[in-house]
């Protein structure tokens, strides 16, 4: 939510600013033949050029915190763990003020043999990462920009703007007459309507950090989408889809022979996804990123510099409530059904698209449709065997989660360890006190997906994520509208401090 405040002439400061920025951009390009995250053994084909990061070291007097902003997943546990545990020592600052922001493009590569995924949130033990030789480089390249970075940090003023794409992107959860959810593939789409949206967040804010020659040295900018235009778990590439494109874009406009480092922050983009997922292929990714930096581009033209100065930075610790497992009898129910789905895809049944609530697109393979609904077995398996064994009781009740909080300026960006639902998202903006605030997921490792409360308790793929994990309870009211909570209580707290409490 943008508030604005009248009579503000953008002007730049007459005295250095206490918040000082550097920031740097990097490629790095798989080789195909890698593995992928498909869950068939497909490997990459085709490589349509790197995978980019930026990093990037904010300072204000004794607090400094890093942004990692990437194309290439390092949303494993154990990845994550490394990747910020050897940049807080490159850069003598605490861990927790090391935040990684993955765009969540589909279209990357394994960077760790034993990588341990978002959703294997309950292991005991987390082993070290064992890294492929891409892993490693993007490792030694990310160190050896984070180093050069406290030589080139200089003076900033933040300059903000919020621009508008509804172009690219739909609300994926379906809503049957019957009160019952779908996971809306591309396929149920194109039913609805001339290019069907829905709900969604239209919001595409810039931030620019200028310095006192008025240069941009870095520029922050955010949407909310998963990036999976070109994506295909069957038929996988290496392509840094539309928030790679539209940032490289944006870079251009703004300093055509010294391009600033852009970091894309992906939004609260549990429910919404970009379109043709599975259909529309690397051209029309291009195309997309073509929409969105012309929206960003667009924005600049009301680009305002922030009436207050400086960094705050805090980590929030949230409880997010689960529910009990469900019963013996409701699990054994949908394990039989799970079965029966497993063995009809199996003998090459094309009609295997429903099981639990869930739906398959005929995008893909029985196959695959068959691994998704093994992946769930798994959850039912264990579930069952607590039941069977009286310990259903040992299952976590809360699920501890660390929200990271950000002031730049008069900017808020909350970044959450999860796949946040929009309405979370939206709870964020609306409660806190500042000009423009940048919700935020798919930060350091984390979890699946998270809903608000009026999406808890629905069967869809995303609000029944907890099939997925190894292993979790189901959410439970209110869900993640504990983060949002959490995180104005931080915005609140630095306006306050900063005398700017509204």
């Amino acid at each position: 939510m943008t508030r604005k405040t009248a009579g503000i002439a953008d002007q730049e400061p007459t005295c250095p600013p206490a918040l000082r920025a550097a920031s740097l951009r990097f490629g790095i390009t798989p080789e195909s033949g890698g593995p992928t995250y498909s869950g068939t053994g497909v490997v990459i084909g085709e490589v349509l050029g790197p995978l980019k990061t930026t990093v990037t070291l904010l300072q204000d007097g004794k607090l400094r915190v890093c942004l990692v902003a990437t194309d290439i997943g390092l949303q494993g546990l154990n990845v994550s763990n490394l990747f910020r545990r050897e940049l807080a020592a490159a850069l003598d600052i605490p861990i927790a003020n090391v935040l990684t922001l993955w765009s969540h493009n589909h279209s990357a590569t394994i960077i760790a043999s034993n990588e341990v995924p978002i959703y294997r949130t309950c292991i005991d033990e987390v082993p070290e990462a064992d890294l492929l030789p891409v892993g490693k480089e993007l490792l030694d390249t990310l160190l050896s920009h984070a180093k050069r970075l406290p030589d080139l940090l200089e003076p900033v003023t933040v300059w903000w703007a919020e621009g508008e794409e509804g172009r690219i992107t739909y609300n994926r959860k379906g809503r049957r007459a019957d009160g019952s959810t779908y996971f809306m593939r591309e396929e149920d789409r194109v039913l609805l309507g001339k290019d069907f949206n829905g709900d969604i967040d239209r919001q595409a804010p810039v931030v620019v950090l200028k310095n006192m020659d008025g240069r941009p040295v870095s520029a922050l900018v955010q949407f909310t989408g998963h990036p999976v235009t070109c994506y295909h778990p069957e038929r996988p590439v290496v392509f840094g889809e539309w928030p790679q494109v539209a940032c490289d874009r944006l870079a251009q406009h703004l300093s055509p022979t010294a391009p600033p480092a852009i970091s894309f922050l992906q939004g609260c983009a549990g429910e919404i996804n970009s379109k043709e997922m599975f259909r529309g292929g690397v051209k029309r990714s291009r195309q997309f990123g073509g929409m969105l930096a012309e929206s960003y581009i667009a924005a600049l033209d009301k680009l305002r510099a922030s009436r207050r100065d400086g960094l705050d930075y805090a980590v929030e610790n949230v409880r997010v409530p689960l529910a009990p497992l469900p019963s013996r009898n409701v699990l054994q129910r949908e394990l039989d059904e799970m079965v029966d789905f497993m063995r009809r895809a199996a003998a090459g049944d094309e009609n295997t698209l429903e099981c639990l609530g869930m739906n398959l697109p005929r995008d893909l393979s029985p196959a695959y449709r068959s691994i998704m609904i093994e992946l769930a077995k798994r959850w039912n398996d264990w579930a069952l065997g607590l039941h069977e064994a009286g310990r259903t009781d040992e299952v976590p009740k809360y699920l501890n989660m660390a929200v990271s909080v950000l002031r730049l300026g008069d900017v808020g960006i909350v970044a959450m360890p999860c796949e946040p639902f929009q309405g979370i998202g939206r709870q964020i903006r609306h409660g806190s006190p500042l000009d423009l605030t940048i919700p935020c997921g798919y930060a350091n490792a984390g979890y699946p997906y998270i809903t608000d409360a009026p999406n808890t308790g629905d069967s869809e793929y995303m609000s029944a994520c907890y099939r997925y994990t190894e292993y979790l309870p189901p959410l439970k009211k209110p869900a993640g509208d504990v983060l949002a909570r959490g995180a104005v209580k931080c915005l609140k707290r630095f306006a306050r401090e900063k005398g700017h409490e509204r």
